[in-house]
């Protein structure tokens, strides 16, 4: 079960856990829901844990992040100098980002195809690593909706130089619970809680357990085909595919550097979710096209990172074709509906 952020802090005030340590402007404390925030993370020789925040949001400066770290670092057999260790998540509250190519950044992350949707109404999606929710259009900032996220990231340093490394903040109902209580916090801060505090109790649907390497079709999405190359280091991540909302990610993978997002398709018809792509350029040709299935305004979406650029077959623009036709018809939306 997810826990609201007024339950968790209704049991600190019980005295529990009178002493323990809180971060992110109070909404997280140690040694609550996943080990990045407990004693496991400390385990290291020399491990340390701290936050840095900015201010928090409010209705005048409605962006807000806060960063917290764990650093440690064991003995080097290879060299005299220590090997190093950085893992750390940041929590960023706002509006999402209005330029065109930082937006199309946000969404390759935060609708990557690891990641599963938030049930019981909730227009949000989580993974291991990463975690968004969008607030309610009380929180909006001149137009554009506002967005809790989750990312983390981590970073070995030794005598091979600085590599990334996988890092997983917890499992999927432990960052669930963290992206609800910091939406529940920041709203606050910013003065735009709704009445009832956010709850989710429903288990989530779990997609991309396991990554496979790029195939074609992508996502076994018909018509939608890259050339890979041979022994290419692209991996494929199948995401949600439900009535309203469809992700599918194609990911460079190469060890030692942070995964790259090569090519990202979505459709959304939800209309919170729909609005993230407002302000976007519209058409085949910049992959976003608008249909109204059932009722319902729906977004196609399609994004190429330049090393797949040219490499759809036939070409770009027709793979983005062949994504709106079959994700179209799998949702039963006829092409007479489209806007």
């Amino acid at each position: 079960m997810l826990a609201s952020a007024a339950g968790l802090y209704g049991l600190s005030a019980t005295g529990s856990w009178p002493f323990r340590a809180s971060y992110c402007w109070g909404a997280w404390q140690e040694d609550s829901g996943p080990d990045f925030l407990g004693e496991k993370a400390l385990g290291k020789s020399g491990s340390e844990r701290r936050a840095k925040e900015s201010a928090p949001p409010s209705a005048a400066g409605p962006n807000a992040t806060c960063t917290v770290t764990v650093t440690s670092s064991v003995p080097d057999d290879d060299s005299d100098d220590p090997l190093t260790f950085d893992e750390r998540v940041t929590l960023a509250y706002g509006p999402v980002p209005a330029a065109v190519e930082e937006r199309r950044a946000w969404i390759a992350h935060f609708f990557d195809g690891s990641a599963s949707p938030l049930p019981d109404g909730l227009n949000g999606l989580v993974a291991a690593d990463r975690a968004m929710l969008m607030l309610p259009d009380a929180c909006d900032v001149s137009g554009r909706p506002s967005v809790v996220t989750i990312r983390s990231e981590s970073w070995g340093d030794g005598h091979l130089g600085k590599k990334a490394m996988p890092f997983a903040i917890g499992n999927r109902m432990d960052v669930a619970r963290m992206l609800l209580d910091a939406a529940d916090t920041t709203m606050s801060k910013a003065g735009c809680k709704p009445g009832k505090p956010l709850r989710s109790t429903s288990p989530m649907a779990v997609t991309a357990e396991k990554e496979n390497a790029a195939s074609s079709p992508l996502c076994r999405i018909p018509g939608v085909v890259f050339e890979f190359g041979k022994d290419s280091a692209y991996q494929q991540r199948v995401g949600v595919v439900a009535e309203r909302l469809q992700t599918c990610s194609a990911v460079s993978r190469v060890r030692g550097v942070p995964d790259e997002p090569a090519a990202q398709f979505v459709m959304a018809a939800e209309p919170r979710m729909t609005a993230l792509f407002d302000g976007l350029p519209e058409g085949v040709g910049h992959g976003l096209v608008r249909a109204t299935c059932d009722g319902r305004p729906t977004v196609f979406y399609g994004n190429v990172e330049p090393g797949l650029k040219s490499r759809g077959r036939p070409d770009d623009q027709q793979v983005f074709v062949n994504f709106v036709k079959s994700v179209s018809e799998r949702i039963g939306c006829k092409a007479g509906e489209k806007a």
